[in-house]
């Protein structure tokens, strides 16, 4: 396909996902049945165009003058991808283009970035201004646009299979290298528009279980569960197990490892994953059969909770779900989370740990959720973030984005990983 092309099929796309609400991989996946002549590039070209579409979409809009699919298909090409003006003019003209070029076009995008609000240059939803004004001040623009940038690839090197430096090996075609804040991490870089995603889930070494996908930032949120050999301990939001995979490896296969989600279809991937992992440590608790972990109330050392919530930290890899967010939905969010916090409260033994973690940014989701239950439940207590840092992963301790010393907060601006939120709450004796 020709360029004009592929940004006449992201105007499509784009209108599919405004018209009709749908998730931008359903309506992607959609073009490319409909479209079979399209090679692998193109879809890529396509998809890429798209997803910086809504990544930054409030300041495409309002540099644009209009939040039109077109408008923002054109912003992507002419200010993020940067092509010349009289080349976008040429395509737009061509026999498939997508239309000649209006005054008002050419004009805004000859014309400097204009200022803007917080929301709008930060690209997230106004009605979330206050929530990071709250936790990030003047910086919430910064801290949003950063959250809008593409995401790199991180993969976690199973230490009961491999090392950091055979992984390493194994990717150094892709330029992978160190990742931040794990010393599992493995970084490949964010790809540009006109390159290829690195299928690293295709590689001989993934099929081996010598890594797994996982950001940084997760992978950190894991090891501060400080999981040792000889303990019990579950993970009672598990989903597809990417952390339940992460403890079984600290752990050293020893011990006792439970996985649990109430959604079936989140946890079917994990059987496939342990086998390949080599984890011989794990029982999964079937979604219906909950009630054996209240059956169990009081004997885990440490009880992992990856809560529901709003996805906010990650939105740099699903940009079009924080135009779907709604207030309503964070709002069951919150009271999911504080089901669960109640629940992981009566699992965990006394002198225990419970570890609550959430891909989020949202004070009412992070700091604020475990100001009420700590209110609520007597007991219990945070162990400062940077003495269980150091305790279980040994390197400095980042600063928290929002400058607390009782829980972490981690962003793409302040620590180059997705947006995690993690407290480590003990329970007394």
């Amino acid at each position: 396909m020709r360029v004009s092309g592929r940004i006449s099929a992201a105007i499509e796309v784009l209108t599919e996902i405004a018209d009709r609400h749908r998730p931008a991989s359903e309506a992607l996946k959609d073009w490319g049945k409909a479209h079979r002549f399209a090679g692998s590039s193109d879809r890529h070209a396509i998809g890429t165009l798209v997803y910086d579409a809504l990544r930054k979409r409030n300041s495409l809009s309002h540099r644009m003058g209009s939040s039109t699919a077109r408008a923002l298909a054109i912003g992507v090409a002419g200010t993020i991808w940067h092509c010349p003006v009289k080349d976008l003019a040429a395509w737009a003209a061509e026999a498939h283009g997508f239309g000649a070029l209006s005054d008002a076009e050419l004009g805004a995008l000859a014309a400097p970035a204009l200022p803007a609000p917080a929301w709008i240059a930060g690209d997230y939803p106004e009605w979330l201004d206050p929530e990071f004004t709250a936790v990030f001040g003047d910086q919430a623009a910064a801290e949003g646009a950063a959250l809008s940038e593409r995401a790199p690839i991180d993969v976690r090197v199973n230490a009961l299979k491999s090392s950091p430096a055979v992984v390493l090996a194994a990717l150094k075609k892709y330029g992978a290298v160190p990742g931040p804040l794990s010393p599992l991490a493995v970084r490949i870089a964010a790809p540009g528009h006109e390159t290829r995603n690195a299928n690293v889930e295709a590689e001989p070494g993934h099929g081996m279980g010598w890594y797994e996908v996982q950001d940084a930032a997760s992978q950190a949120a894991a090891l501060l569960a400080g999981a040792r050999t000889g303990e019990t301990v579950a993970d009672i939001c598990a989903g597809a197990g990417g952390k339940t995979l992460a403890l079984a490896a600290t752990m050293e296969n020893g011990g006792r490892l439970i996985a649990h989600d109430s959604d079936r279809f989140r946890l079917r991937p994990i059987f496939e994953r342990i086998t390949r992992a080599g984890a011989a440590n794990i029982e999964v608790i079937a979604a219906e059969h909950g009630g054996q972990l209240d059956a169990r109330a009081g004997g885990f050392d440490c009880v992992l909770i990856d809560a529901p919530c709003s996805g906010s930290g990650a939105w740099r890899r699903k940009p079009d779900a924080k135009w779907r967010l709604t207030d309503r939905q964070l709002q069951q969010r919150l009271k999911d989370q504080a089901q669960v916090l109640d629940k992981a409260a009566r699992l965990v033994k006394p002198g225990g740990r419970m570890v609550y973690i959430t891909c989020s940014v949202l004070n009412p989701e992070n700091q604020g959720q475990i100001a009420a239950f700590l209110a609520r439940t007597p007991g219990f207590a945070i162990i400062p973030y940077a003495e269980q840092w150091a305790r279980v992963i040994g390197t400095p301790a980042p600063q928290s984005a929002d400058r607390r010393t009782d829980t972490l907060l981690l962003t793409p601006r302040q620590h180059n990983a997705d947006g995690f939120f993690v407290a480590v709450i003990r329970r007394g004796f």
